[in-house]
């Protein structure tokens, strides 16, 4: 957790100082590895210190703080656009990694606490510092005539192409390098001794196949044209391409000694909850990106212009998720995770079934309240259920990589959800004004926008039904706790 805290702080140093896309993308990239790690190790770590049977309240907890986080998050990202810039919210997120890191350092216990070297340590610091310097290049140092040289691009105008940069990228390989070596006087092999043998152990093979697998199935129906086609050119390459991958990832799971998912996992009697919860993760994943991505859209239709009024009238939803996850661990005392996830699933499915009928001046009713909270603890109520069943299928030394399976199937549902649903939207949209008897008819043009966002919340409603008839098949002990 520190280490992941550690590389998200820096990445939110990078996204504040950057002045070019590129810088700014690799900034975003960090962040999400750092981000990413968080929630997977958390649940690990209420795996291994609750039982099977009493997870479910510590479960439910995890993932009402993380949707509260998603409530959270917009209203303060809007507060501080309203007294600063951009960068400033990326500050803050570098303040927070930086108290969150002191308190986890603190609070973890004396043979947790990660025992640093001084060469690493001292070379991380030098590269993190001047790395930020050749980001930022002060106007007063970059525009002197002798001051200024370090900060003069040998091509372009990148400010890595710099001699501060060619340094920064040196000291970047230096840490790297020494991190590698290894010490004989260190009792902790992880934070202190050599990286080398834990990346040799670490799967990247295995983790680049299943990056280039989700890639090209993203990019199929990214690269699409809506007004055209539902899976785009891209695809007759994609598609070959995230094939070869798969196969790649299946020789490789059955040939490395350490595959990035143990062997055994799925295909042993805790696959039989594993696969459903995994699925089920993944439909949740297309429902919550339904509704996060496609009410601010039709608020912007048919409501305001304003982006931010506009994302504000999602809090109804984000405040019932939350509290629908702690209400589903609760309920874990009294039914398995099959009832309270399937029960919850229907909710919302019933919820964006209704979602789809919205149009003009739907937002402004008082009725949109309830649908919306109806949808938000549906789906809250199946995340804790899901984890639950997910980590008892497990055994201990597999709850790190469980974890991250869970949470990675519901980024993938979003991702391609958000990618899928918005394609075969679009497409309805361009055939709506193409059957227009008058093209520039605003109004006209407006209503066709409404049976795209129609249609995303038309394509929730199924993932969520769907995910309601697999959660079934969910088992696990009742919490008793």
């Amino acid at each position: 957790m520190l280490f992941c805290l550690s590389v998200f702080v820096v990445g939110s140093a990078i996204t504040a100082v950057s002045i070019e896309l590129p810088v700014l993308v690799a900034g975003r990239v960090l962040q999400g590895i750092g981000g990413g790690g968080l929630v997977p190790a958390t649940l690990a770590l209420v795996a291994d210190l609750w039982p099977p049977g009493r997870r479910g309240v510590p479960l439910g907890v995890v993932g009402a703080v993380q949707e509260l986080g998603s409530l959270l998050g917009p209203l303060l990202g809007a507060a501080v656009l309203a007294v600063a810039d951009w960068r400033a919210i990326f500050w803050l997120n570098v303040i927070l990694g930086i108290v969150l890191a002191t308190v986890l350092a603190l609070t973890g216990g004396r043979d947790m606490r990660p025992q640093l070297r001084l060469l690493p340590t001292v070379l991380g610091l030098t590269t993190v510092g001047v790395g930020l310097l050749t980001l930022v290049a002060p106007t007063s140092l970059a525009n002197d005539v002798t001051l200024g040289i370090p900060f003069v691009p040998f091509a372009g105008t990148g400010r890595l192409a710099t001699p501060l940069g060619v340094v920064t990228l040196v000291l970047l390989l230096a840490t790297v390098a020494t991190m590698a070596t290894k010490t004989t006087t260190s009792t902790a092999p992880v934070a202190a001794g050599s990286l080398l043998p834990l990346l040799r152990r670490i799967d990247l093979l295995g983790a680049f196949c299943i990056a280039v697998a989700l890639g090209s199935l993203v990019l199929t129906f990214a690269s699409a044209n809506p007004e055209h086609e539902v899976v785009g050119p891209w695809g007759w390459a994609l598609v070959p391409l995230g094939l070869v991958a798969v196969t790649a990832y299946i020789w490789r799971h059955r040939t490395a000694r350490d595959p990035l998912v143990p062997c055994g996992l799925m295909t042993t009697r805790g696959g039989s909850t594993l696969v459903p919860a995994l699925l089920v993760s993944v439909l949740v994943g297309v429902a919550l990106v339904a509704v996060v991505v496609d009410v601010p859209v039709l608020a912007r239709l048919t409501v305001t212009g304003s982006q931010t009024t506009a994302a504000l009238l999602l809090v109804r939803f984000l405040a019932a998720v939350p509290v629908g996850a702690l209400s589903g661990g609760w309920l874990l005392h009294r039914r398995g995770p099959a009832a309270v996830a399937s029960a919850g699933l229907m909710l919302a499915g019933t919820g964006l079934a209704v979602m789809s009928g919205w149009g003009h001046g739907s937002l402004q009713s008082w009725s949109t309240t309830p649908d919306l909270v109806l949808v938000g603890l549906g789906l809250g109520l199946a995340l804790a259920p899901v984890n639950a069943a997910a980590l008892a299928s497990a055994p201990g030394d597999a709850h790190g990589v469980v974890s991250s399976l869970v949470v990675l199937a519901r980024m993938v549902g979003m991702v391609v959800g958000l990618a899928l649903l918005t394609a075969i939207g679009l497409h309805r949209y361009y055939v709506t004004v193409a059957a227009l008897p008058d093209q520039s008819d605003t109004a006209a043009l407006v209503a066709a926008g409404v049976v795209q966002v129609q249609t995303v919340f038309f394509g929730g409603a199924v993932a969520a039904v769907l995910a309601a008839g697999i959660a079934i098949a969910l088992s696990g002990p009742r919490s008793r706790g």
